[in-house]
This record gives C-alpha cells, structure tokens and sequence, in this order.
C-alpha cells in the first residue's frame, strides 16, 4: 500500500482557482480501481494552504490516479498560483489497522 502527503501553500488571490481546481481531482480519483482512499483538505490555520491524504493500493493505481485529466489541469495551475514550493512525503505502507478498532 501507498499513502501519499501533499501540501501546497497558494496566493492568496489564486486560492479559490486551486480549492476548484483541487475539488475536481477528488470525484474521480476515489472512483478509480486501487484507490483506498483520497482527501484533500484546507488547513485551518491557513486557507491559503491545502493538505491531500492519498492512499492506493499500489504503484498501477497510483498511475491510474495521476493520469486523470483533472490532476493534469491543477499541475498545470500549480506553477502559477503557488507561494512556496509544493512538499510531498510518500509513504510504503506494510500493514493498517482501524484505530478506532478495540485492541
């Protein structure tokens, strides 16, 4: 399993474009085959910034996710609307469990 950390600090005139563009990656991300799960979120202590939690199942659904249309069109916005380089932390998962589950 893989889970992906993406962040990415926006100008502020140029954040609204990004939460658009970012909400339209997430439809069709979580339809896709392989994909365990996938959240995009606004920090809330900056609005300017926005956090996506990515988890696939494995290298094919990862490729499957970032050949959408929708994750071209916001690299293709990122250049432009970001403040500070993206950051990205991708994460080889061997087990999961649910937190929430008794122990």
């Amino acid at each position: 399993m893989i889970a992906i950390r993406f962040k990415v600090q926006c100008r502020a005139e140029r954040a609204e474009e990004v939460a658009a563009a970012l909400a339209a990656v997430v439809g069709p991300s979580r339809e896709l085959e392989g994909v365990v799960s996938f959240d995009i979120g606004r920090d809330v202590v900056d609005p300017n910034s926005f956090v996506a939690v990515e988890v696939f199942e494995d290298d094919a659904a990862r490729e499957r996710q970032e050949s959408l249309p929708e994750v071209a069109a916001v690299m293709e916005l990122l250049p432009q609307a970001v403040a500070a380089p993206p950051q990205a932390t991708v994460f080889q998962v061997t087990s999961a469990a649910d937190a929430f589950a008794p122990a």
